[in-house]
């Protein structure tokens, strides 16, 4: 089998939409009791791949494991990653509209183009859990 093709049908594997409407640190909890992970999206192949999972959603967003710090004003993964690649709804993802009483975490819109939104954490949304 091509290796390119190979690595491509594992990261779809590796990808698994919970059609479970919860908060996010519910959906962090549900994935990493189940040995996953809320879904870090370091790259353009895993947009694309994000962007496959969520069209059966049932909710108009989904959770990624993408969080805001007020503290130091930076968007990071539950991977530990800070955000390189980005793909941000216009209005999403600044320091200014992300500090506010409720912590902001990220999700995925599951219709249109598929942009990240910053959503308060209390939502309650399915979510993308990812296989280690």
């Amino acid at each position: 089998m091509d290796q390119t093709l190979y690595f491509t049908l594992l990261l779809i594997d590796k990808l698994i939409l919970i059609k479970e409407n919860l908060m996010w640190s519910e959906a962090l909890r549900y994935c990493r009791q189940n040995r996953m992970d809320l879904v870090s999206v370091h790259s353009e192949e895993i947009q694309r791949r994000v962007m496959n999972v969520v069209k059966g959603a049932s909710t108009e967003a989904v959770w990624l494991g993408l969080r805001h710090s007020c503290t130091v004003g930076i968007w990071f993964w539950v991977s530990g990653q800070t955000v390189c690649y980005h793909n941000w709804a216009p209005g999403n993802g600044t320091s200014e509209e992300d500090c506010e009483p409720i912590v902001r975490s990220g999700a995925v819109q599951s219709g249109g183009d598929q942009r990240w939104i910053s959503r308060p954490e209390t939502d309650k949304l399915n979510f993308i859990c990812s296989r280690y």
